[in-house]
């Protein structure tokens, strides 16, 4: 079974987008969008019985398939299939750009009403997706859209994370695991990409602005995530009196989690974003991992679909829109892995929890 990688790690070290920085506690887009919130996509049963009257298909195009990409394409896939819309074609491109492109003119030739993807190099993608804009064919994006696009003309919409918010709750378990108070590691990632830049500097602010006796000591920039594992063991080296440390995403705070356990540290508490099931396995069984912050990424994939299905009948949508985040503990494992993923956490969580 090849090795799933998370989509932050592939599109940290993929993508060059443009800086955008949450300001006083806002989420922005990838292009400076302001955000909407995704539960304000609706259809009426006019709207809706149009959609299905109008026997229209959906291609699929993605980028990768993973944990996280495959509760967003469930989500698309039920919503389409209640709006009663055929879905003809989906596609793994493995991130290779070249390949998204050759997918984008295969799934063409069946002439699909819409396509959803997330573009694997958003700086050149709009030759990937021209041939579909050509076409006519509706084109709804995850995450970013391709450079020099341009909404309601060129696309319908973005749908992503609210990226402050899940900062934000993350600074928020944190000090609830702490007691609101201690000394606090920071892993950021060190690279131009607007998703984790703002979802660590929400955690930094809010640490910041809210807890006063907790304090960030120790600080290192995550380039490469190769290096994960070597800036760990130099924070918890030099600081081996951290209370809580910090981690940008998911498989980074492993080689955390490795370190600690390396250096018999049962102390120190991780907080990071997104699920990851060797995390939380650790989280469960009472180890250093205090919480997980997730998306809703299931609702993603409704989102997007139930957005690109209105604009075939006419209704127009909102440039970005953000679904929620919440805090997963060892107490709310099992809801928030089924409300993230919109499935059963893995066999090994359940059976710990017994």
């Amino acid at each position: 079974m090849r090795k799933e990688v998370t989509r932050l790690a592939l599109l940290a070290t993929m993508w060059a987008t443009t800086s955008a920085y949450a300001a006083d506690g806002v989420t922005t887009g990838p292009h400076g969008e302001k955000p909407t919130p995704a539960a304000s996509v609706s259809l009426t049963a006019a709207e809706e019985a149009q959609i299905k009257d109008g026997k229209f298909t959906a291609a699929l195009v993605w980028h990768e398939m993973s944990e996280y990409t495959n509760a967003v394409n469930n989500g698309a896939q039920d919503e389409f299939k209640r709006l009663g819309i055929e879905v003809v074609a989906q596609t793994d491109a493995g991130f290779d750009a070249a390949r998204q492109k050759a997918d984008v003119e295969t799934v063409l030739a069946k002439k699909p009403s819409i396509i959803v993807s997330l573009p694997v190099d958003p700086a050149t993608a709009a030759v990937v997706y021209d041939p579909a804009r050509t076409a006519g064919t509706k084109l709804a994006f995850v995450d970013n859209s391709p450079a020099g696009y341009v909404h309601g003309k060129d696309y319908v919409t973005i749908v992503s994370d609210d990226l402050f918010q899940m900062g934000n709750k993350a600074a928020i378990a944190m000090a609830q695991a702490l007691g609101n108070k201690g000394k606090i590691g920071y892993i950021y990632h060190d690279a131009d990409f607007y998703v984790t830049n703002q979802r660590d500097g929400a955690f930094k602010a809010t640490i910041g602005q809210d807890y006063p006796e907790m304090k960030i000591v120790a600080e290192a920039g995550m380039a490469d995530p190769a290096r994960s594992e070597e800036i760990a063991q130099g924070m918890i080296t030099q600081n081996p009196d951290l209370d809580g440390i910090y981690v940008t995403w998911a498989e980074p705070a492993l080689s955390v989690l490795s370190s600690l356990r390396g250096a018999g540290n049962t102390h120190t508490k991780i907080v990071t974003l997104d699920l990851n099931e060797p995390a939380a396995l650790d989280m469960v069984k009472g180890g250093n991992v205090a919480a997980l912050v997730a998306d809703e990424a299931y609702t993603i994939g409704v989102t997007v679909a139930r957005a690109a299905a209105g604009s075939l009948v006419g209704k127009p949508s909102q440039p970005f829109l953000v679904v929620d985040s919440l805090a997963v503990t060892k107490d709310t494992v099992a809801d928030g892995w089924k409300r993230s993923l919109n499935k059963d956490v893995p066999a090994t969580i359940a059976d710990a929890l017994k």
